[in-house]
């Protein structure tokens, strides 16, 4: 119960971002920074998430070559 409590107070204190929010927050990022430097960043952050994503997955493929075959002993 005091779990759920807890849960509760965490929630009213942060709040909930819905749409009217998240859109005022990204009409003052734009205000900020200026359209194209806001294109530019996310640009850059998709090309950032591709590449963790295939280092990630290249990394998987050379754990999967280098693992040692199994032999059983007799």
């Amino acid at each position: 119960m005091e779990a759920h409590k807890d849960s509760q107070t965490k929630e009213l204190m942060m709040g909930h971002l819905g749409t009217t929010e998240l859109m005022l927050i990204l009409a003052v990022v734009v205000l900020l920074f200026g359209v194209g430097r806001v294109s530019r960043i996310g640009g850059e952050m998709g090309s950032a998430i591709r590449e963790f994503r295939r280092g990630l997955k290249g990394n998987e493929e050379e754990t999967a070559e280098t693992k040692p075959e199994t032999t059983s002993k007799s």
